[in-house]
């Protein structure tokens, strides 16, 4: 999915630095190395460093790419703290400029989701933390209570809508009391805190795609 206009949330604010960033057409100018004392070197660094910066986004990238099973980890501080990933090969990108010119049309916000002034038509995708036991993905976490609220403000849309979550028994039937057709299917695990891949029962619930 590639659209012309695009208006894209997250609560993390690094995430959406990094992508404000990238719109700005971003280049890593920091060395970046499989290593394991530059890795922690930098991750101390990006803790200390203030937002929105070039140099916070060049960090995060680095960290992503090279931190432990792909995980994204804040503490209650608000501090990156995912171990040193030992690959053994990968590919960094230097130069994010091809980005530029896809994102100019696309606004990234930092915030609650509640807070988007959405179009009536505007077709709706929400990908929020998986219903497991590790929600620590931004500082603020996001709990039961979270997902309950934004199923509901979903299930407000006029417009299309389509969610994705982990396929636990309440999520279905929160989905489900809402009125969403829900599907699931077994989707492979690209990230996941304790290093196991195997594929997980995903939920997809959707509404109103008619209007699409």
């Amino acid at each position: 999915m590639q659209p012309k206009r695009a208006l894209l949330n997250d609560i993390n604010p690094h995430l959406i630095n990094f992508y404000q960033q990238v719109k700005a057409g971003l280049e890593i100018t920091i060395p970046l190395e499989n290593d394991s004392d530059l890795y922690y070197q930098y991750r101390q660094a990006f803790n200390q460093t203030e937002l929105p910066s070039a140099l916070s986004a060049q960090y995060f990238y680095y960290l992503n790419r090279t931190g432990f099973n792909g995980l994204c980890r804040f503490n209650s501080k608000g501090e990156f703290n995912v171990p040193f990933g030992r690959y053994k090969t990968i590919h960094y990108r230097y130069d994010f400029s091809d980005y530029s010119q896809l994102f100019q049309d696309y606004q990234f916000y930092l915030g609650d989701f509640d807070q988007l002034v959405v179009g009536k038509q505007d077709l709706i995708y929400a990908d929020p933390p998986y219903d497991v036991e590790f929600r620590q993905y931004a500082k603020e976490g996001f709990t039961w209570d979270d997902q309950v609220r934004l199923a509901q403000w979903l299930a407000s849309a006029t417009g299309p809508v389509i969610t994705s979550n982990q396929a636990t028994p309440r999520v279905l039937e929160l989905y489900q009391a809402l009125g969403f057709q829900v599907m699931t299917c077994l989707a492979p695990r690209r990230i996941a805190c304790n290093g196991d891949r195997s594929p997980a029962l995903e939920m997809i619930a959707m509404k109103g795609m008619s209007q699409a």
